[in-house]
């Protein structure tokens, strides 16, 4: 069931269709005031919890996306992934993770595979249509210089190949901060760099890098984690003061709130909630920043504005995901259906909200129809455009009904309308009555199982219940992954400082 659309933000829309059909409206159609390509940025916080701010349920302060939920659209059965990389693939082509990143799990550093060079992302499509693009923050679907943001589409780059405690234990990538930095295990296991070719694992990590571009600029300890969201945010503004005068596209990928926790020195000990609650709050801060920015350029009517989350939140790291069940790394909705909220004021109605379902891999085709551009010819695309659920245009049938819950390369449960199969216990949920998953009524509806049964059975032809189907694609791949940075501090020969 879907929000009505408030009266006072019909108006607006109302009187731009009049001004399109009867021309000029003193002096200028107010469609005109508006360039035909619109602006996007996509805000992705990593590990954030659905309960996790203030529009959700959250109880830690977070003023400026409660504006922004006030002034746009709640998205309240948005699908990610379970984990970081395949969802991050996702948002990036359009696609379930498992066809253009079959991996069993997420990426590590110097992993010799990741997102084909040859998969055409939002960010080369957008850049067809004239767009300036960013990539800033956590990247996390290859480190290796063939897989870097970069070679995909982005005009530029700043921030962390892959998460940020996949570095050194005594650079703090594998504690809080304020806690003692801890020292490595001594001993490498074979379970460190499995043959996969997915990366190293561990104490085999190597010390974190910042790269801007293609070239490594920094070595991140903890000192450096503390001020990892203040940067992201301070080039994204610069980014947009920038590229005011012309259509762009900025992917802005925050590092937080993944573990290890770092918030910012000005936010450390301002929530109730502990260093978690504290890195919330930050990115909160940020948010404002961004948003604010459009609104002080006078680009706020120009310009959609997605925050969501790329997989839910961990619990032992002080994330809610009330009144969902699971977290991180699970196929209950509380480890795939993250927090959303799209912005575009005076387009998006205000203070609504949408529970139809839309997901991660909606972004390609949503941006690309909305910038006039076109889906890649011969290359199935798995997402669908749900302008009419951001914008409130629902007809009759909502642009997705159905979604594949896969982890890794297990598909692990479906969704159907209301209803959602637990592949592994076969338990049936109706999630307009139980949203949390408690009560199993297969029994009482056997037909629903079994139409389930043959949507299970069409999608191990395509992509596979488990193992590679015939529908997932190429993993990119190197011949010799080497560390961005190693242990005795060589800079890979092909991101060095020039």
């Amino acid at each position: 069931m879907t929000s009505a659309r408030p009266y006072s933000m019909m108006l607006p829309l109302w009187l731009a269709a009049i001004a399109m059909a009867t021309g000029p409206l003193c002096g200028s159609s107010l469609a005109d005031e508006r360039p035909a390509r619109p602006n996007f940025v996509i805000i992705n916080i990593d590990d954030l919890g659905y309960a996790d701010i203030g529009p959700f349920g959250g109880k830690h302060a977070t003023p400026n996306l409660d504006r922004m939920a006030k002034e746009g659209r709640r998205l309240t059965s948005h699908y990610a992934a379970p984990v970081c990389s395949p969802s991050r693939a996702s948002l990036l082509t359009g696609c379930y993770p498992k066809r253009v990143l079959p991996i069993p799990h997420v990426l590590f550093p110097a992993a010799a595979v990741g997102l084909h060079p040859d998969e055409v992302t939002v960010a080369e499509l957008l850049r067809e249509q004239g767009y300036a693009t960013a990539c800033i923050g956590k990247w996390h679907v290859g480190d290796q210089p063939e897989f870097l943001p970069t070679r995909q589409g982005f005009d530029y780059y700043y921030g962390l190949p892959y998460s940020n405690d996949m570095g050194t234990a005594q650079d703090g990538s594998k504690s809080n901060f304020g806690q003692p930095l801890s020292q490595p295990r001594r001993n490498v296991t074979a379970a460190d760099n499995p043959p996969d070719g997915t990366g190293l694992r561990g104490s085999a990590q190597t010390p974190l890098p910042l790269l801007e571009n293609e070239t490594v600029i920094e070595r991140v300890r903890a000192e450096e984690q503390a001020e990892i969201t203040r940067r992201y945010t301070e080039r994204a503004v610069k980014f947009i003061r920038e590229h005011r005068e012309k259509p762009f596209f900025l992917y802005l990928p925050h590092t937080a709130v993944h573990f290890p926790l770092y918030p910012h020195a000005e936010f450390r000990g301002r929530s109730s909630g502990g260093l978690f609650g504290d890195w919330v709050q930050e990115v909160d801060w940020s948010v404002g920043q961004v948003l604010d920015t459009l609104r002080e350029l006078k680009l706020a009517e120009n310009t959609l504005v997605i925050f969501t989350s790329d997989n839910g939140g961990s619990i032992r790291h002080g994330s809610n995901n009330e009144p969902l069940r699971g977290q991180k790394g699970d196929t209950f909705e509380g480890g795939i259906r993250v927090p959303t909220i799209a912005w575009w004021p005076g387009v998006v109605p205000s203070g609504t909200s949408a529970d139809e379902i839309t997901t991660t891999m909606d972004v390609l085709p949503t941006l690309v129809h909305l910038a006039g551009g076109s889906l890649p010819q011969g290359r199935r695309i798995d997402g669908v455009n749900v302008w009419p659920v951001l914008s409130d245009k629902v007809d009759k049938e909502p642009p997705r009904t159905e979604f594949y819950y896969f982890r890794g390369l297990d598909l692990r449960a479906v969704r159907s309308g209301p209803w959602k199969l637990d592949l592994r216990s076969r338990e049936l949920y109706h999630l307009e009555n139980d949203l949390g998953e408690k009560t199993n009524v297969a029994a009482q509806h056997p037909d629903v199982v079994q139409r389930f049964l043959a949507l299970v059975q069409k999608m191990d032809g395509d992509l596979g219940a488990s193992g590679i189907g015939p529908g997932c694609r190429k993993l990119g791949r190197v011949d010799r992954a080497l560390p961005l940075i190693d242990h005795d501090g060589t800079i890979h020969p092909g991101l060095k400082k020039p």
